[in-house]
């Protein structure tokens, strides 16, 4: 009824040269008729509709263009770059003008094949929780942007009507929300937690006759207090939504999300991981780590040192892992894993085990190896060290922040897991939690 509305009113205001048969113009007259009584509901040929377009100024700081949203998908493909150039062009020159590059960019450069893999410039992924409808078709040539949280939110909305048409409405308001979606995992409880929820009207009840209409808008000096993230059985979103309420009809509404990342400051302290371990009379090593904080791009350095060795090692690997922790009570289950790996005291993990055990029917675990590799192949002889060097920048992952109990919803925590495989194919295994941090936006 949408296009065919338009289309028989333009053949009745030709009827002169209409040359059809009688039964066909019959049947296009009762056609007509319905449309105009749809139309007058505010439904078929006559609905409005609305786009939501982000103003951006990316000479401001706080504000950097992106090709695409994070997600928390790996990808595989090292063959994107060669299929299709034109994105990672952009990306060398949104890199080259960039006035916040480090002597990390040195470091890694032989390693950055694997960095920014990219997909096709004009695939669009729709955020968890979001219906198939957030981002329309004509908005996905749209440049998309990463706001600071200190950043103002500003953008037009345009609302578009047929010509010859209108639309009655009970007044247009937009809302600017921020909130944790656990829709798209299995949990108990609510589904979706709003820690901002703010609203402003646009228009006051009457009617629309234009056929486009813009209406800015702006939020300021809002708390965002959390970073966008989208993973596996939770999302924190950042959207506006615009709502034209009408009567006796449910609203019409619109979504656009906005994507939010916070940078934080160098840890004061950032002390060496050192440990020894092994099993008693077979193996002793003892690896080391330069220090537990990194920011996104750094590179992790350290070596491992065999002390005593009396089992027959065929290889070693080293991977990150990413563990997302969701659901009811994730703080117990953060401290108890803490303790597990030696970041409590015993007897504090004691007294809090009751808990964890309470919170852990509640809370979803998900396991994602993000990069693998092997870093020794043959046996070891006592006293060898073999260094460690792994690049950040490199990984085939959109990497996030170290979050710990998000509003005690989730948590995302990173560990090197170093791997030992010996002739018979038994793995012996150590994890080491890290710490990561964001020193830039992008």
């Amino acid at each position: 009824l949408l296009g065919g509305g338009g289309q028989h009113l333009h053949h009745h205001h030709h009827q002169h040269i209409d040359s059809r048969p009688t039964t066909k113009r019959n049947n296009h007259n009762r056609t007509e008729s319905r449309d105009n009584k749809m139309s007058f509901f505010g439904l078929g040929g006559g609905g409005v509709q609305i786009s939501i377009a982000l103003t951006a100024d990316p000479s401001r700081p706080g504000i950097v263009p992106i090709d695409r949203y994070p997600s928390w998908k790996l990808r595989k493909n090292p063959f994107w770059r060669l299929k299709y150039p034109q994105a990672r062009k952009q990306q060398i020159a949104a890199n080259n003008g960039n006035n916040n590059n480090n002597n990390v960019n040195t470091l890694v450069a032989p390693q950055q094949s694997h960095d920014q893999i990219l997909p096709p410039s004009n695939t669009m992924y729709a955020m968890p929780g979001t219906t198939s409808n957030t981002i329309s078709v004509d908005e996905r040539s749209h440049q998309l942007y990463v706001y600071d949280a200190p950043e103002d939110v500003s953008g037009v909305v345009t609302l578009t009507l047929p010509p010859g048409r209108k639309q009655d409405h009970l007044g247009i308001k937009i809302e600017f929300i921020g909130c944790i979606d656990m829709g798209i995992g299995v949990h108990d409880g609510p589904h979706h937690y709003n820690f901002i929820s703010l609203s402003k009207e646009l228009s006051p009840p009457g009617v629309l006759y234009n056929p486009k209409t813009e209406i800015p808008f702006l939020f300021k000096n809002m708390d965002k207090e959390h970073e966008s993230y989208s993973g596996r059985n939770v999302a924190v979103r950042y959207f506006v939504r615009v709502i034209i309420e009408r009567k006796f009809l449910p609203p019409i509404t619109k979504e656009h999300d906005v994507w939010v990342q916070i940078c934080s400051t160098p840890p004061t302290e950032s002390q060496a991981i050192k440990m020894e371990v092994g099993i008693e009379d077979c193996l002793h090593i003892e690896f080391e780590y330069d220090r537990r904080h990194y920011h996104l791009h750094d590179v992790i350095h350290g070596n491992i040192h065999f002390l005593l060795v009396r089992i027959k090692i065929k290889h070693m690997e080293l991977a990150l892992i990413r563990r997302e922790t969701s659901g009811e009570g994730v703080a117990a289950a953060t401290l108890s894993s803490s303790a597990a790996n030696g970041g409590i005291p015993q007897q504090q993990h004691q007294a809090q085990a009751v808990a964890a055990q309470k919170a852990a029917d509640n809370v979803a675990t998900e396991t994602q190896t993000l990069v693998k590799y092997e870093i020794m192949d043959g046996a070891p002889v006592k006293n060898e060290i073999i260094p460690v060097r792994l690049s950040l920048r490199g990984m085939p992952a959109d990497l996030t922040p170290t979050y710990t109990a998000v509003n005690n919803r989730f948590s995302v925590r990173y560990f090197l897991n170093l791997v030992l495989v010996d002739e018979e194919d038994r793995r012996y295994f150590k994890q080491q939690e890290i710490i990561l941090w964001r020193k830039e936006l992008g």
